[in-house]
C-alpha cells in the first residue's frame, strides 16, 4: 500500500500542544475561551482559529514563530502508526506545517526514513484543499490512499482518484473511518 500522510492531528497528537502554547502566548484568552473551544476552532484551520480568537497580524505572527520553535519531544505520535508506517511499501506526506519542523519532530521519534517525500506550501505548492501537491505526490508514487483528520486532507485526495480515510471522525470525503491505527488493517480491507 502507498499513503499519503496528513500530519498534525493525523501522524502526531500536536493540537492539543498548540492549544497549550496559545495560552501561554496569550494568556488573556482563558478569559473569553475554553481550552475544548480553541482546540476546536485551530482544528478547522490555524487561519480560521486565529480569526476567531480575534488575534492580529502581528499576534498570528509571533504565535508562527512561538509554534516554529516549540521542542520536538512536546508532539507523540498517534499509538500503533508506526505499524501502518512500516507496513506501507511508500509514505508520504502533505501539510501546511513547515517542513523543517516536520523532519525534527519525525526524527526525534525515529520516523522520518518511513518517508520518501515531506511536501508543504513552502515548496510552492498550494494550501489544501487544493488538489495540485496531491496531484504530484500521486503522479510520483502512485498512492492508494491518503490518510488525514479533517475534510480538507481528504478532498483533493478524490479529486485525484485515490482512496480516502478519516482519522479520528467521519465526513463526506471519506471512503472510511479509522479510530485507532490498531484497526488499520481491517479499515484497509473494507477498501
Amino acid at each position: 500500500m502507498k499513503l499519503l500522510w496528513d500530519f498534525d492531528g493525523t501522524l502526531f497528537d500536536t493540537y492539543p500542544v498548540y492549544v497549550e502554547t496559545m495560552l501561554e502566548v496569550f494568556p488573556h484568552l482563558k478569559e473569553t475561551f475554553e481550552r475544548d473551544e480553541i482546540l476546536k476552532e485551530l482544528q478547522v484551520s490555524f487561519t480560521y482559529g486565529f480569526q476567531y480568537l480575534g488575534l492580529s497580524a502581528e499576534q498570528e505572527a509571533l504565535y508562527r514563530r512561538t509554534n516554529v520553535a516549540l521542542d520536538p519531544k512536546r508532539f507523540q505520535p498517534f499509538e500503533g502508526v508506526e505499524q501502518v508506517l512500516k507496513e506501507a511499501e511508500v509514505n508520504v506526506i502533505m501539510s501546511h506545517k513547515e517542513k523543517v519542523v516536520i523532519e525534527a519532530v519525525l526524527r526525534e521519534h525515529n520516523l522520518l526514513q518511513y518517508f520518501a517525500e515531506i511536501t508543504t506550501p513552502e515548496q510552492g505548492f498550494p494550501r489544501k484543499p487544493h488538489a495540485e501537491a496531491y496531484e504530484y505526490l500521486h503522479a510520483k508514487y502512485t498512492l492508494d490512499a491518503a490518510i488525514g483528520d479533517r475534510a480538507l486532507d481528504l478532498i483533493p485526495a478524490k479529486e485525484v482518484g485515490m482512496k480516502t480515510i478519516m482519522f479520528r471522525g467521519t465526513c463526506a470525503a471519506s471512503d472510511a473511518s479509522l479510530a485507532h491505527y490498531k484497526d488499520f488493517q481491517k479499515v484497509w480491507e473494507t477498501l
